[in-house]
């Protein structure tokens, strides 16, 4: 059997705009038979209002998604598929944070981050924050955030085939397929 040709679909959107529902179809749409459909999850639990999140996600999800619990490391992940599969990453921003938290130094994530991307044999779907639209932020570690959020988003939207925007649920796509 032939391999699947693979597609990268960044999914931005707000704060309960429905963008992990519409990557989660996506990625669904995107899943082959013979492929493993993976959800790269980068959340952790940290305090009960993030476990209710985390179950919320959890209890939604369509069955066949195979839970990975990867906080940091998206590309040693991503380079465990093949061609075959399918892998969703929710998402960016906490992601972002998390790497914020742990002091990586954040341009070089990126860099490796695209790099992984551009190279992965796999289809991916990205959930990511739009949090350019705001005001500008107060302190420095959430225009830091901001920043890094968008600097990776511009970066995947650049090498993406897909970029759809998400507003009260409906999509935008801004880059076709």
């Amino acid at each position: 059997m032939t391999t699947a040709q693979k597609s990268l679909t960044l999914v931005l959107g707000g704060a309960r705009s429905g963008k992990s529902d519409y990557a989660e179809a996506a990625a669904l749409k995107l899943a082959r038979h013979d492929g493993v459909l993976a959800y790269l999850a980068t959340a952790e639990p940290f305090d009960d209002e993030m476990r209710a999140r985390i179950s919320r996600h959890q209890s939604r999800r369509n069955a066949r998604f195979e839970t990975v619990e990867t906080p940091l490391d998206i590309t040693t992940a991503i380079n465990g598929f093949g061609a075959n599969d399918t892998v969703l990453i929710d998402s960016i921003g906490v992601w972002i944070t998390n790497h914020m938290m742990a002091k990586s130094n954040i341009p070089d994530v990126i860099n490796t981050a695209i790099a992984c991307l551009v190279a992965a044999p796999c289809s991916i779907v990205l959930v990511s924050d739009e949090v350019g639209m705001g005001l500008v932020p107060e302190r420095a570690m959430s225009r830091g955030f901001r920043d890094h959020t968008g600097m990776m988003n511009q970066s995947v939207a650049a090498v993406a085939d897909t970029v759809a925007f998400i507003i009260a649920g409906l999509p935008l796509i801004i880059k076709p397929e």
